[in-house]
Formats: structure tokens, C-alpha cells, sequence
């Protein structure tokens, strides 16, 4: 399951999944003609919420740079 969200006029997922003893999650970028593009973001914790919240706040930071 992914958590999709839109940022800047631009649709991202967050894919999660077991790692270890915890949790790893990864951002995709979803184009708008249905391909995706890996953003090089990950992160991972003890909760699948935690990864998860993880990735998000370094994409929003790795986009706040770029402005």
C-alpha cells in the first residue's frame, strides 16, 4: 500500500515495506503520463508510520531547497 500525496502541483507516493527489525519507505514521483521516477529519498524506522513520515519530511525539505 502507498500513501499519495500532491506537493507543488506534483503527485508523489510513499511505498513501504519491512526491513530488518523495522520498517524502510521510499518516494516515487508519479508523472502525469502514469510513468514514475524514483526520487532517491528513503528512510526507515521501528513503525511502517514512522519510515513513512520519515521519507515525507526529507521531501519536503529536498523541495523547500530547490525554491
Amino acid at each position: 500500500m502507498a500513501r499519495e500525496f500532491d506537493l507543488d502541483g506534483r503527485r508523489y507516493w510513499i511505498l513501504s515495506e519491512p526491513y530488518g527489525e523495522g520498517w524502510r519507505a521510499w518516494v516515487v514521483e508519479v508523472r502525469p503520463d502514469g510513468g514514475r521516477e524514483d526520487v532517491g529519498i528513503d528512510a526507515t524506522g521501528e513503525t511502517r508510520g514512522a519510515a513513512d513520515s520519515g521519507a515525507e519530511r526529507k521531501l519536503r525539505r529536498l523541495l523547500a531547497a530547490g525554491d
